[in-house]
């Protein structure tokens, strides 16, 4: 495993700049191990929701999980509102960093995290390739 930290500053896009870094890196297989920081503006998709919903305002970040990849990722995030009100869902392009995100990444050069087409689900899957060959 090899650590990648990264900080994203004001107006960037979340999601973009994690994919950004993904296909500049080449990184075939990574994860997020943490984040804190803040948002204005959150695109989300909830469970079972085929739109997105977007939010405006100021939040927390106060989790950020997921799995990235050149070839595709996968992200979820929690976020609180001023009043400390939660709520998480899928993370979608626009949303956009008020003061920071800090975030420190896991990458795992022994691996490949692929996207394949899953007929059970009907969505792009986690595929998971050993580079190794075991």
């Amino acid at each position: 495993m090899e650590p990648l930290a990264v900080r994203f500053s004001p107006g960037q896009d979340l999601l973009l700049e994690l994919e950004r870094i993904a296909q500049e890196k080449k990184i075939e297989a990574a994860c997020v191990l943490t984040c804190v920081g803040s948002l204005t503006k959150a695109v989300l998709r909830f469970a079972n929701q085929g739109e997105s919903t977007e939010l405006s305002g100021y939040f927390e970040i106060v989790s950020l999980t997921g799995v990235l990849s050149h070839y595709g990722s996968h992200f979820h995030i929690a976020i609180s509102d001023g009043e400390g009100k939660t709520i998480g869902a899928h993370l979608m392009e626009g949303s956009r960093v008020y003061t920071t995100a800090e975030i420190v990444l896991a990458v795992f050069p022994e691996y490949s995290f692929l996207r394949s087409f899953d007929p059970q689900t009907g969505y792009p899957e986690l595929e998971i390739k050993s580079q190794t060959g075991k």
